[in-house]
């Protein structure tokens, strides 16, 4: 008796091993949606963004879904995802019911990317100003400037120079959230290294926050095909990604 006690307990143990194991594996198989519809502008540097991500999902064992259309944005296919990245989205890209599932989404402690013109993008949602953290307003000619890294403790930016000078299209913002207490400025910009800026003195350009109990953090940068070759650069949207996926 003595034996066959111990043969169920050890089959039971074997059981509940292989359960959790496999439920181990289910959970932390994570997944991410990049949406790159556009209603205005389209940013060329799109196919070469989406390329660069499914990539970097190889690299870092995470899947990648790419799509262009709207009504992805359910509670049954948006459960399935860990974080949403918006890659140069510009205009009304979301119908209300679309809407109202991504904000669901996001309270559900879910995670948000915003890339370069994502700014660009629903100005009548007060809500997605807020997650995104500021509206595009105008931008000069693309040129080399120099970007202050404030943070070098978060994923996005412990790996970046102090002192970082780079090429890309570069942002004025208005409608900035920055004042709320839950942001978190990583990268801003020295409006004296280049022409055309007019948010002053504080000027960021990358930043994330817990919002609506999720997650989001946003890059202005990613204009150009070449930023998604530089290892800079996809080390630093890699880390943003990280975050909104909760790793």
């Amino acid at each position: 008796m003595k034996k066959i006690s111990w043969l169920l307990s050890s089959f039971c143990i074997v059981c509940a091993l292989t359960i959790c194991t496999a439920f181990a594996v289910k959970r932390h198989a994570p997944k991410i949606l990049v949406f790159c519809k556009t209603a205005g502008f389209h940013h060329n540097s799109i196919a070469a963004g989406i390329v660069a991500i499914q990539k970097l999902g190889q690299e870092n064992n995470f899947a990648v879904d790419t799509t262009t259309d709207s009504t992805k944005f359910n509670k049954k296919n948006l459960k399935q995802y860990d974080a949403v990245v918006f890659l140069s989205t510009t205009g009304n890209v979301l119908g209300d019911e679309e809407q109202a599932a991504f904000e669901q989404y996001i309270r559900s402690g879910k995670g948000y990317v915003g890339v370069h013109a994502a700014t660009d993008t629903e100005y009548d949602w007060p809500w997605y100003t807020k997650l995104v953290g500021a509206q595009f307003k105008s931008h000069p000619k693309q040129q080399m400037a120099t970007f202050d890294v404030l943070d070098s403790t978060f994923g996005a930016t412990s790996h970046l120079p102090r002192v970082w000078k780079r090429f890309d299209e570069l942002y004025n913002f208005k409608s900035p959230q920055w004042q709320d207490k839950d942001f978190h400025i990583l990268i801003t910009i020295d409006e004296s290294s280049y022409t055309g800026g007019e948010n002053g003195s504080f000027h960021p350009m990358s930043w994330y926050h817990s919002y609506d109990g999720g997650r989001a953090f946003y890059t202005e940068l990613g204009h150009t095909d070449e930023s998604y070759q530089d290892q800079l650069y996809l080390k630093h949207l890699l880390g943003g990604i990280k975050y909104a996926m909760g790793r």
